[in-house]
């Protein structure tokens, strides 16, 4: 009897050191592949489309915080600091001082500006239809390019070219798997497409101001709520439900992380429905539809 608690004693401890070094070899494997840096997950999705599963990737900005304002966790700096390459966004607020101290901290990054080649558009902070129909906007640029499919095939061949110099020995995997990814893009935008085609209404607004080269590639009208990256005054608020009744808006997107408030307050006043969304999720081609199914829901009822 004692020999067979001796000979199962024995199995189970040989089970535990297989399972600590599989453990452990998982471990090493991940330690090994090279890191890379984006800002958002939306790049995140982009690269692996791209790299497969060749890196880890590090996102800096985690899901439900604020590019505008968010500050990098210690463990998020770590890895980034072991980071070979760094895809920022290019005009996002906190990316230029991080970029700089990456730079001092990690001499042998590369950083890649992802909108070096794109036009850039004016920033909406609050934007309005003044007696002539003419709008007027007021900010600095817009940082959120990654909101067109359009800008998205620009960004990722920055992207794809960044990858390629990295690491030219698997230049033909790569090259397939953007390719594949650029079919899913036009896929998405041509979705996009057909459901914005004749909707009733080409306006809609937005707290936070993220969807502007969205609506410039699909020719629709963007208002926010948010006036300079800060909540509206009462003014502000009537001059945007002003302009909502004469454009006859009844979309109102909120993003998590921002106060809802205001913009019940807004929804209410023009009869419009409130919606979140999330352009920061990594399912970035299902997001972009999303929005585009919501601003033309009112055209599936006709």
């Amino acid at each position: 009897m004692q020999q067979k608690y001796i000979s199962l004693l024995i199995l189970i401890i040989i089970a535990f050191v297989f399972l600590d070094c599989s453990e452990g070899n998982k471990s090493e494997k991940t330690e090994d592949k090279t890191i890379l840096t984006v800002t958002i997950d939306p790049q995140r999705y982009f690269l692996e489309q791209i790299a497969g599963d060749n890196f880890t990737i590090n996102t800096l900005v985690p899901p439900g915080t604020s590019p505008e304002t968010y500050e990098p966790a210690p463990s998020v700096m770590v890895d980034m600091n072991k980071s070979k390459l760094y895809f920022m966004i290019g005009d996002l607020g906190f990316e230029k001082v991080w970029s700089k101290r990456l730079a001092e901290n990690n001499p042998n990054i590369k950083i890649i500006d992802c909108s070096r080649d794109l036009s850039l558009i004016e920033g909406v902070e609050h934007n309005h239809t003044d007696d002539h129909g003419h709008s007027h906007s007021h900010g600095g640029l817009d940082p959120h390019i990654w909101s067109s499919p359009a800008a998205v095939k620009e960004m990722t061949q920055i992207m794809l070219n960044s990858i390629i110099e990295f690491d030219p020995e698997n230049v033909e995997t790569y090259l397939l798997n953007y390719s594949n990814f650029i079919k899913r893009v036009d896929s998405t935008d041509s979705i996009i497409k057909e459901l914005l085609a004749d909707i009733p209404t080409r306006s809609f607004i937005v707290f936070h101001p993220s969807l502007g080269y969205f609506a410039q590639q699909y020719n629709l009208n963007q208002h926010s709520i948010e006036f300079e990256g800060k909540n509206p005054s009462p003014s502000q608020i009537r001059m945007l439900i002003d302009d909502a009744g004469k454009e006859n808006i009844k979309t109102v997107f909120i993003q998590r992380g921002f106060d809802e408030k205001n913009a019940e307050v807004v929804a209410k006043e023009i009869g419009a429905d409130i919606f979140e969304i999330d352009p920061l999720s990594y399912e970035w081609d299902t997001e972009l539809i999303k929005i585009a199914e919501i601003l033309a829901r009112d055209k599936a009822k006709d």
